[in-house]
């Protein structure tokens, strides 16, 4: 059943000398409790899709829903991750993670054993005093996912969260996000140039094309595949077959914008 419904998205930036067309006609349903994908090169929009499912960008034209409901009257569903943790480097870890109840003037002490909870859920209770430039970019990141967990959203955005990271502390990240997320049962949608990390991560996959931004393919990787760890995934012959067919596909699109 369709958790989240956009329906006829399309937006336009404009500026005093230009018009740009950054999205066309995008209509997609994600169900609740999935891991969805937003795949494609540079330019095809899916920032700014996200954005526009994050409420950070009022769309030109269509239509958002959730649970049948416009999206714009329903508050504090969004979770955000960034590539950047974005962690503030004067505060301590714990204090981090308390910055959502902070701001809104809600720090109290069932809040402070929330964060302390979620900490130890994501194996950092044991730093919390220290200060982001005391951890590892992995840790970090497992901070910044706590932090967004405190907010209790029912769905979570993730724009590129491992890719400045290096490639086992990405793999290590893939596989905690995921139970992480299994756990607290999240609509997740992630933004994302590799190919191998949509598949292993992904219950579906949108890939999209420029110039306008727009939905080429939807994919719905199979579940021999979805239902592994995203490490055992790649194992999979049936993980290397998607990979082939999704890379010829966005080679073709590129050739099609040279």
């Amino acid at each position: 059943m369709s958790y989240l419904k956009l329906k006829d998205i399309s937006h336009y930036y404009f500026n005093e000398k230009h018009c740009t067309h950054a999205l066309d006609h995008i209509s997609l349903s994600i169900e609740e409790g999935s891991f969805t994908s937003l795949l494609g090169p540079s330019g095809c929009g899916k920032t700014t899709l996200l954005s526009i499912i994050a409420q950070l960008l009022q769309p030109t034209e269509g239509d958002l829903l959730l649970a049948g409901q416009p999206l714009i009257e329903q508050k504090n569903l969004i979770g955000y991750m960034l590539q950047q943790d974005y962690l503030f480097p004067w505060k301590t870890i714990i204090d981090n993670v308390c910055i959502g109840p902070k701001i809104r003037g809600e720090l109290n002490e069932a809040n402070l054993n929330k964060a302390k909870s979620l900490l130890a859920k994501v194996g950092l209770d044991h730093v919390a005093s220290k200060y982001p430039e005391q951890l590892s970019g992995g840790m970090r990141q497992r901070a910044a996912l706590a932090r967004t967990l405190m907010t209790d959203p029912t769905i979570l955005l993730l724009d590129e969260p491992f890719s400045a990271l290096d490639f086992q502390t990405k793999l290590d990240l893939e596989v905690f996000m995921i139970e992480m997320l299994t756990t607290y049962q999240k609509t997740s949608i992630l933004v994302t140039h590799d190919i191998g990390e949509a598949i292993a991560m992904s219950d579906h996959i949108y890939l999209m094309k420029t110039n306008p931004g727009a939905i080429h393919l939807h994919i719905k990787v199979p579940d021999q595949v979805r239902k592994l760890s995203p490490i055992e995934a790649r194992k999979h012959p049936l993980y290397h077959e998607l990979f082939d067919q999704i890379w010829k596909e966005m080679h073709t699109l590129d050739n099609q914008t040279k």
